[in-house]
């Protein structure tokens, strides 16, 4: 049965963000997610977490409200990118989080996938006991982010040719890039390493858009490598009002397994 983790960044909004992972716990998630955890000291979410296990976090992006979504990929910021990555590499080291999803930023053209494939084996060589992940992102909720699609992502990773680097399936931003998640999951399922899920064509409670995630449990089952299925969704209500599809989800993989 795959594990599934709360994005504590999205949800549980209704609390101050360290406090998230105890609802998280209590309505049944095994672990979470946190896109950037690094407006409070590693100490604090140690205590926060508790028992929680860490399934991703990100690299920082720099000024998000300038435009700034990461550095990878983006020729002359090396030095910012490997900066934010030793960040990175140490929070997930204190939170013994699995992933780290490296943004890749805003750049286009040949030269943004040099400098991306570089920084990805930089970043291999400098954290080698770390798994990474890359996620392709929709050019409308992130308008001129690099890696922008799953064949893109799919053949930056042959080529670089480490198997440090997993493959980061977020079923919203696949319907929205290739209009069929379905699809994308058959096509590049043996590269993923990380599974994020949400509704369709509303980026709520997951479900909907003619994706079956029963089907996808049981195919990450059949995968047999630890993949974690965070939640990474905008809830409609009180996140605690909208957990019908965790419940359900969690029922059935366990009548999968038995």
């Amino acid at each position: 049965m795959p594990r599934f983790a709360a994005n504590l960044t999205l949800l549980f909004t209704e609390v101050p963000v360290l406090q998230r992972a105890d609802l998280a716990a209590q309505a049944g998630f095994d672990g979470v997610e946190v896109l950037f955890p690094y407006d409070h000291p590693a100490a604090e979410w140690e205590k926060a977490l508790g028992s929680m296990p860490v399934a991703l976090i990100n690299t920082p992006p720099g000024n998000w409200g300038a435009g700034e979504r990461g550095f990878a990929a983006v020729p002359g910021q090396e030095d910012r990118f490997r900066d934010g990555f030793l960040r990175a590499a140490e929070v997930a080291n204190r939170l013994k989080a699995q992933h780290i999803h490296i943004m890749a930023g805003v750049a286009k053209g040949p030269e943004a996938e040099q400098c991306f494939r570089e920084n990805l084996t930089w970043a291999c060589a400098r954290a080698p006991g770390q798994k990474l992940t890359v996620e392709p992102i929709n050019p409308d909720d992130m308008p001129g982010y690099f890696l922008n699609d799953f064949d893109q992502a799919a053949r930056i990773l042959q080529d670089v040719g480490l198997p440090q680097i997993g493959l980061q399936f977020d079923l919203w931003h696949a319907a929205r890039i290739h209009g069929n998640a379905a699809t994308v999951w058959a096509t590049h399922r043996d590269r993923v390493s990380h599974v994020q899920i949400a509704g369709f064509p509303q980026r709520h409670e997951p479900g909907g858009g003619g994706f079956d995630l029963t089907a996808l449990c049981r195919e990450i089952d059949s995968l047999d490598r630890d993949i974690w299925v965070a939640a990474e969704y905008r809830p409609l209500r009180a996140t605690v009002h909208g957990l019908m599809w965790l419940a359900a989800l969690k029922g059935r993989a366990r009548m999968i397994g038995a």
